[in-house]
């Protein structure tokens, strides 16, 4: 998941190799060979690329606020479907409250 929010921000030779690997399947000697560096220059590269979009994600926290607004948007559902159910104010309450918390993300 941090690929698809940050994987944009990475050089292109770094999306190539790091896409050739982590989803292409490829080995390292493969990619290695292909992109005319070592074995070792690959793992190098994968390992930073890891790294810069942890980094990514520590600094702007864009998975963790995706993450976070699916899961609330699900309580609201839930708690949709249980008003339609039952008609209880209460969850008109909760609703308001998770929204307002979203906002907040």
């Amino acid at each position: 998941m941090l690929y698809d929010f940050y994987g944009e921000l990475l050089t292109e030779h770094q999306k190539q190799i790091y896409e050739d690997v982590v989803f292409g399947d490829y080995s390292l000697t493969e990619v290695a060979e292909a992109h005319q560096i070592s074995r070792q220059g690959v793992h190098d590269l994968i390992k930073r690329c890891d790294r810069t979009l942890r980094d990514y994600e520590e600094k702007l926290g864009l998975v963790h606020k995706f993450t976070e607004t699916k899961r609330l948007v699900a309580q609201i559902h839930e708690l949709t479907q249980e008003y339609e159910r039952t008609g209880d104010g209460g969850c008109v309450r909760q609703i308001e409250s998770l929204s307002r918390e979203i906002g907040e993300l």
